[in-house]
């Protein structure tokens, strides 16, 4: 298998603060990793060190086989990179953008215009190509950003947290766009706090937490790794619910969450689903709702790290988030 991205015991440290602790990563030719974790699990000082515009302290990473300390202007020659921010200068047009992004690269002018003009036609702003960026919606801009950072037809594109500030249409018009990258071949890594983003687009998934791989597999198999179903059940009346939660207390040994008007759970032995349906029927409870699914990204994570992916992070470490984006 041939990798697109391969990094080896990644240091990055900000004083006494190890922002990377070891980081192992690989992303096979043509996939899309996800990266995920919380602010200041190190997500964006990963993407910095890969895309060359911060140094390592320690370990190696290489891109398209060409290595990022070493060999910096190759591996710029070959990425693409989108921050957590649109880039684009809001006083200039889409076209005129593009454009400029295209000269940079060494496109001549006429060069530049096309694949300016096929770019907007494929992230559906054509028809505001000759408005100023700064007429467009954060979904605009954040399609114009990225229509920018494949200018050059890159290799392998870093995403770091670009859905960030998106209402839930503009996200998903994102992600449409970016499988279509995908289908063009391109390598993507994805950093994210949005778990449904990860199960939707990466192939394979890393978390990230405190600077450290804590777990990665496909969705499935982390999925798996909680070893347990989630069962819920919602009674048809709601004063029941506490009821409800004895009873799944006493046969399970484990208190379920009550959130939402419904009981939730995670079990291992299903043989409990039907004797917990017994003793309800018993006490004459009726069940509006009974469901049994696999672990969701959310609760994976929750139980790898002891906090969910969107919790608030220490002051310390937002502090460490805020270095992180410090230009090189």
């Amino acid at each position: 298998m041939r990798y697109a991205v391969q990094a080896e015991g990644l240091v990055k440290h900000y004083g006494e603060t190890r922002a990377l602790d070891g980081v192992d990563l690989v992303v096979p030719e043509g996939r899309l990793l996800g990266v995920l974790g919380p602010n200041g699990a190190g997500k964006t000082t990963a993407v910095r060190i890969l895309a060359t515009l911060l140094r390592p302290d320690g370990g190696r990473a290489t891109v398209g086989g060409f290595d990022v300390a070493k060999d910096a202007h190759r591996v710029r020659s070959l990425i693409g990179l989108t921050g957590q921010y649109a880039a684009v200068d809001e006083t200039l047009t889409g076209v005129e953008n593009l454009m400029m992004i295209g000269r940079l690269l060494g496109l001549p002018r006429v060069g530049a215009r096309q694949r300016a003009g096929e770019l907007l036609a494929r992230f559906d702003l054509t028809d505001a190509g000759g408005r100023a960026a700064k007429t467009y919606s954060g979904g605009m801009r954040r399609r114009l950003d990225l229509a920018a950072s494949l200018v050059g037809r890159p290799q392998v594109l870093f995403l770091d947290e670009p859905t960030t500030g998106l209402d839930p249409r503009s996200r998903t018009d994102l992600w449409d766009v970016v499988r279509g990258l995908m289908a063009d071949g391109v390598t993507v890594l994805l950093t994210t706090q949005y778990l449904q983003e990860a199960d939707e687009l990466a192939d394979d998934i890393v978390v990230f937490d405190h600077g450290r791989v804590i777990a990665s597999g496909t969705s499935d198999e982390l999925k798996a790794t909680t070893g347990a179903q989630v069962l819920q059940v919602r009674p048809m009346t709601a004063a029941h619910l506490d009821l409800v939660a004895d009873v799944m207390t006493d046969v399970i040994g484990t208190r379920p969450d009550l959130t939402g008007g419904q009981a939730t759970v995670n079990i291992k032995d299903l043989t409990m689903v039907p004797a917990i349906v017994r003793r309800l029927d018993d006490l004459g409870v009726v069940a509006a709702e009974l469901s049994l699914r696999k672990s969701s990204l959310d609760e994976v994570f929750l139980a790898l790290t002891g906090h969910r992916a969107e919790d608030e992070i220490p002051a310390d470490e937002a502090e460490q988030s805020q270095k992180e984006e410090v230009p090189a």
